[in-house]
């Protein structure tokens, strides 16, 4: 039964605030009709709490007895809760700490990438010195770099072949002899990119910095340079017909044969392109261009491109000039583009001309498996002979033209990186 007065209160929790050494502390009644939000005293919105809180009105420096809660029987003064009572001083410092902004020194990122632990700039001397036969003054030298990720290269070759031989027990014949190239080639590329990635953890690098961004593989530069490639040989087969020096001859594959061999050679090409563009002008590229600079480095791995073709059967010395020009060009594409794709694309399908469209020695190899039957005639600097166009002077002619038109194509430089102190 409810009476007409106020009604019996029941204890539901106290707020506390302490204003100038006075104690402010309300209970809640039991009742709806002080279940309002005047009624509730800020101090327990807060944790923290300060005089303006506690006070009926905030410019009155006079503290709060009742926080603006009912008078009247209803409103009981019990014991203090300890948990809650609060100190302004102690509150408005806290505030102020909280408000500061965390300071700190910052450091310039070139003494960040000098302090650095990678393999490169472990061992960075001070300035003036030298260092010696194997370090310099950014950490161990280029060449020696160069020679860890040849010898892992070595080794992880080895290792591959080491397993392909368990698959290809000789002797090897008919269409075995082609696949077991294929894996040969596969293994190659292992062979080249294995030990990038060794290499890039050990420099703590991207290995994308080493002329092969992944967001860019066979995109549009690969296609780029696959229609150069295949426009080039064709503009050289063209030019030794016109010489009377090659005839093209007739077709041998019939049938669905043409489009198997077709995609077989396309990619064992572009496996040959991706294992020699990256392994010479790839991680190496990149290594000796910060020793002795972009150019050098260049001329001096296209040599070594050129001495490689050396063990090919056949292989005269108008095809390793042809070789190491060809591979001056690729270093200008990758110098304009900023990385090895056009490249790739463009070694790949040059080869893949030479080899299965024009069916024509490469390098002085003749594969299996090509489309026609052609003819040379004519002196061999003219026609190339056993090796192929590559062994003709007029691939020189092609090669220079090629360059020239690349590089009016193409005039922005968009790989380039600092060099070092020595080699």
């Amino acid at each position: 039964m409810r009476g007409g007065g106020p009604g019996p209160t029941t204890e539901c929790g106290s707020e506390v605030a302490l204003v100038r050494g006075k104690l402010c502390q309300r209970r809640r009644p039991a009742s709806r009709r002080y279940h309002s939000r005047k009624s509730i005293c800020p101090a327990r919105k807060l944790r923290l709490t300060s005089q303006a809180h506690c006070a009926r009105k905030t410019r009155s420096s006079a503290p709060a007895i009742h926080c603006g809660l009912p008078t009247g029987p209803n409103m009981k003064i019990g014991q203090p809760d300890e948990e809650r009572v609060f100190y302004h001083g102690e509150a408005r410092s806290r505030e102020l700490l909280m408000s500061e902004p965390e300071t700190r020194p910052s450091i310039p990122p070139e003494e960040l990438r000098e302090g650095s632990d990678s393999f490169e700039n472990s061992s960075t001397l001070p300035r003036g010195e030298t260092g010696g036969i194997f370090r310099g003054t950014r950490g161990v030298r280029a060449i020696w770099r160069v020679a860890i990720y040849l010898i892992c290269g070595f080794f992880t070759a080895y290792f591959a072949f080491w397993i392909g031989a368990s698959f290809f027990r000789e002797p090897v014949r008919g269409a075995a002899i082609l696949w077991q190239e294929m894996y040969g080639q596969a293994a190659l590329v292992l062979a080249a990119f294995a030990p990038a990635l060794l290499m890039a953890h050990l420099e703590e690098r991207k290995v994308d910095e080493y002329g092969l961004p992944r967001r860019h593989a066979f995109g549009k530069m690969f296609w780029v340079g696959a229609a150069w490639g295949l426009a080039a040989i064709s503009v050289l087969m063209i030019a030794l017909r016109g010489v009377h020096a090659f005839y093209f001859g007739h077709p041998v594959l019939h049938g669905g044969r043409i489009l198997k061999f077709a995609v077989f050679w396309a990619v064992y090409f572009v496996l040959v392109g991706l294992f020699e563009e990256f392994l010479l002008r790839g991680y190496t590229l990149y290594t000796l261009a910060r020793g002795i600079g972009f150019w050098p480095a260049a001329v001096l791995l296209s040599c070594a491109f050129g001495a490689i073709h050396f063990r090919n059967p056949g292989e005269s010395w108008i095809g390793l000039l042809g070789a190491a020009a060809i591979g001056i060009f690729f270093c200008l594409t990758l110098r304009r583009t900023g990385d090895l794709w056009f490249a790739v694309g463009f070694h790949a399908f040059w080869d893949w001309g030479q080899t299965y469209l024009y069916s024509v020695p490469d390098s002085g190899t003749m594969e299996p498996g090509h489309l026609m039957r052609p003819s040379f005639a004519g002196p061999d600097w003219l026609s190339g002979g056993r090796v192929g166009p590559e062994g003709s002077v007029l691939c020189f002619v092609v090669i220079v033209g090629l360059c020239v038109a690349f590089a009016r194509r193409y005039r922005e430089v968009k790989f380039g990186v600092g060099t070092e102190s020595g080699v």
